[in-house]
């Protein structure tokens, strides 16, 4: 093999995907806090930070395109310091690693899947903070809601889990 043909292999193309997956339980008497919005609800995510399963999913999914690690690497659920924290903060600071790096994001698509809350009202919402903690517009990202049709744990009600999925790119 040339040269020529060894270095454009080893080129980092402009364009990277990444992809995302958080699971919580469900508890009674913990807020419920999905996308970086607190929904009303009579129960909240069980988690070392504030469980926003949809960050989690995000912030995996950015690191992950970026070759960066992920939430867990970055933010131990063993470190006192992210008792209780707030997920769009550590997003935050996940991208803010993820754009040093010469990253923009192209375009997020998310699904959150669980029985109940019903996310359809607060979605407008949910993309404005995660546009915000992204540096993106708001258009740049869909959020879907998703039943489980009752099967399994999440089809019981017992817990909400998400999916993420990015594309990045990067100026030559």
């Amino acid at each position: 093999m040339s040269d020529a043909r060894k270095t454009q292999r080893m080129h980092t193309p402009p364009f990277r995907v990444g992809i995302g997956y958080d699971v919580h339980a469900l508890v009674p008497g913990r807020p419920c806090v999905i996308g970086g919005v607190v929904i009303p609800a009579p129960f909240g995510l069980k988690g070392h930070s504030d469980a926003d399963v949809l960050a989690h999913a995000i912030t995996d999914a950015v690191l992950g395109a970026a070759a960066l690690g992920d939430i867990g690497a970055l933010f131990p659920d063993d470190d006192p310091r992210w008792q209780g924290a707030d997920s769009i903060m550590l997003l935050t600071e996940a991208w803010r690693r993820v754009a040093a790096s010469g990253w923009q994001l192209a375009n997020l698509d998310a699904v959150v899947i669980g029985e109940r809350p019903k996310i359809l009202p607060y979605v407008a919402t949910m993309k404005a903070r995660l546009a915000a903690a992204l540096d993106c517009l708001p258009e740049q990202i869909q959020i879907k809601g998703k039943t489980h049709e009752k099967l399994g744990a999440l089809g019981r009600g017992e817990g909400i889990a998400a999916h993420a999925v990015v594309l990045l790119w990067q100026m030559p």
